[in-house]
């Protein structure tokens, strides 16, 4: 069986992001940067430290000669590669200037920032959760996504993310609808990481948005299909035995840097594992999967299949 253990966030690029939700005292905001060897909740809190610092317009030469220590502390304890002790992030939050709850929950943190593994409880896809994936999208040379009923966010079109988003506020959905289709230019910048979507057929046959949003999808991931980087492969239905499939959509980040990481997401939690054991369960997971997969063309040619039978369900030549 499959483990589930715990989470991690980052904050976003792009100030499109922040207009997103009220912001509550409790929310986090992530600026994830690239580090060695550090777990989820030391990356987590050195994002939040190295983002109050840039709000306050301070460098890391004048934060650490306030502090009395050196730029290079602050750097570890921004990259994760050395948290603070929770009475160095009090001192910290002091020279920055946070207080209230915001400096209270910041504490709180860096109390339990050497567990491994975090769990997140609420709404998948709110703020934190959305940071997070962005910051392993962009620093991950290696991706593997299985996708179950929905297809990976990095290859939606947008009228199929809009079915997606049917529950969310409609005040909320132009934004999130923007950002979401920003996600998308990681797989076309230069040294992208290589993308592995290991889709289930079922997936392929819902008619979320209808049939001409279908076919459209469809036809994206056909285009994305072609590049070098990207490579698509179905998951047959009609399995008469169990595969990793079964429990549920996962991907693995893989990075030059550091350790990979497994995120989960479910209704309404989410998990980051870390653990080595844990992360190699899903990665010969995914080497299950890929096995059990139609070959990248045998999946293409599905594809077509179906974009073609949604085009004679909605009329179309």
């Amino acid at each position: 069986m499959l483990r589930t253990t715990m989470y991690v966030r980052r904050r976003g690029a792009q100030s499109l992001f922040w207009g997103m939700f009220e912001q509550k005292p409790l929310d986090r905001m992530w600026f994830m940067s690239r580090t060695t060897q550090a777990n989820p909740r030391a990356r987590a809190l050195g994002a939040e430290l190295r983002q109050l610092r840039e709000e306050a317009k301070l460098g890391v030469r004048e934060l650490g000669r306030r502090l009395g220590i050196g730029h290079t502390t602050v750097w570890r304890y921004e990259s994760g590669t050395k948290p603070p002790s929770p009475e160095d992030t009090a001192s910290l939050l002091t020279a920055l200037g946070v207080t209230g709850a915001e400096r209270e929950r910041i504490i709180e943190m860096s109390r339990s920032v050497r567990e491994p593994n975090w769990l997140s409880s609420g709404v998948p896809g709110m703020r934190e959760e959305l940071a997070t994936l962005i910051d392993f999208e962009r620093s991950a040379t290696h991706i593997t996504e299985m996708c179950t009923l929905v297809i990976s966010g990095l290859l939606q079109t947008g009228d199929y993310a809009r079915a997606v988003m049917a529950t969310v506020p409609s005040e909320q959905v132009e934004t999130r609808l923007a950002f979401r289709l920003s996600r998308r230019e990681v797989l076309e910048r230069e040294n992208a990481p290589h993308f592995v979507a290991i889709i289930a057929e079922a997936a392929l046959w819902e008619k979320l948005g209808g049939a001409s949003v279908m076919a459209e999808q469809l036809r994206y991931l056909l285009k994305m299909a072609d590049r070098g980087n990207v490579t698509i492969q179905v998951l047959p239905a009609g399995a008469d035995t169990w595969h990793p499939a079964h429990a549920g959509p996962f991907i693995l980040f893989e990075f030059d840097d550091q350790q990979p990481i497994v995120h989960l997401e479910h209704y309404r939690t989410s998990a980051f594992l870390r653990k080595v054991k844990d992360v190699a369960d899903y990665r010969a997971a995914a080497d299950t999967l890929r096995q059990r997969a139609m070959s990248p063309e045998a999946s293409k040619e599905f594809i077509a299949h179906r974009v073609e039978a949604f085009d004679n369900e909605n009329g179309e030549p």
